[in-house]
């Protein structure tokens, strides 16, 4: 049994509760049996979805659900998750398996799904022990995570029936007009003034967008989970968001994280990637990395780079709109208008060619 103090899950006095027994009584009603005398633990990472550890089936296994109050456009898909899940089983086995999936909102207020269980090291901000003395850990890190990412943008979309997820052509373009609209919003409607300047800028430099390739579209070192020994990938989680699109972009969603030691302030706030340790590469060595192992052009990334920040920033911002407006306890929110403001100016920097 896990301890009540991991620090992979939420106390138990802090956990968003369910309505288990109506979910055992659904799960019933499809053949599966959701053991209620297991103490079901919500994991702790993350800032959207709610994700819970629970036995079906005598199985361990991971229940996804959006989180409370109203959610952007698009975003905490869990059916789009599963059909994802369920399509990638034979040929990108980083993808755990998806176990059952409802758009039944009768049972916990929104649609859910359950998937398989993977257990590992999850690396956030901090490098773990017993590998933070490691003088290669950087480059083992960032290696791998070059590698999964080319294997992902290396499955063919239509081998794995994904052929008509989202919509590809246009693809960068649509993204900028979305989170504009996502800015104005998070803003309460006054969006900072750099704003209509970053998006004059991505149409004044528009980049050429490369064969659609099926996306994570939230690519991070917190959605690897790894082996606690070899650092080996076990899973690639997070799939919500998932699409099809110019592959660039799950590199510059991976950047947007990447914080180096001479960044400004904002980017180590973010506290998402211990990039920053030496030993780490830098992001244009990530970027030539990428080039070479997936042997796809790189012309032009400084588009991508500018939108995936801009992205970086709104995200943030509508974090901490959500913990103002919805009563959430997460401490960390309480701080991130700030921080959302700083990855904006970031966003501009790296638009004009003052940080790559």
């Amino acid at each position: 049994m896990t301890s009540s103090h991991d620090p992979a899950f939420h106390p138990e006095s802090s956990q968003v509760g369910q309505d288990w027994d109506r979910l055992a009584r659904h799960l019933a009603g499809q053949g599966l049996v959701f053991d209620t005398t297991y103490p079901v633990r919500q994991f702790s990472g993350g800032f959207g979805n709610l994700n819970y550890l629970i036995r079906v089936d005598d199985d361990l296994t991971v229940l996804r659900r959006p989180p409370p109050g109203p959610l952007s456009p698009g975003a905490n898909d869990m059916m789009r998750e599963a059909r994802i899940l369920t399509g990638l089983a034979d040929l990108f086995p980083l993808a755990p398996a998806c176990r059952y999936r409802s758009d039944d909102t009768s049972v916990l207020g929104a649609p859910f799904l359950i998937m398989e269980y993977r257990p590992g090291l999850v690396v956030r901000g901090d490098l773990p022990d017993p590998h933070r003395q490691r003088p290669d850990i950087g480059d083992i890190l960032s290696s791998m995570l070059i590698d999964v990412i080319t294997t992902l943008h290396a499955v063919d979309p239509a081998a794995v029936g994904l052929d008509d997820l989202g919509q590809p052509n246009g693809f960068l373009m649509r993204t900028a007009q979305g989170w504009a609209q996502r800015a104005d919003r998070a803003w309460d409607g006054n969006p900072p003034a750099c704003v209509p300047e970053i998006l004059a800028w991505l149409e004044r430099h528009p980049a050429p967008e490369g064969r659609a390739a099926l996306l994570h579209n939230d690519y991070k070192i917190d959605n690897m989970i790894l082996d606690p020994t070899t650092l080996a990938p076990q899973a690639l989680i997070d799939w919500d968001l998932g699409t099809r699109g110019d592959p660039l972009w799950d590199l510059a969603v991976l950047l947007s994280y990447w914080s180096e030691p001479d960044d400004p302030a904002a980017m180590h706030a973010l506290g998402q990637m211990p990039s920053a340790c030496p030993g780490f590469p830098r992001r244009r060595d990530m970027i030539e990395r990428y080039a070479r192992t997936s042997a796809r052009p790189v012309e032009g990334i400084r588009h991508h780079r500018v939108l995936a920040q801009f992205r970086l920033a709104v995200v943030f911002r509508q974090i901490f709109r959500r913990y103002r407006d919805s009563g959430e306890t997460n401490a960390r929110a309480a701080d991130f208008d700030g921080l959302a403001d700083g990855l904006m100016d970031f966003t501009t920097d790296i638009m004009a060619g003052r940080s790559d």
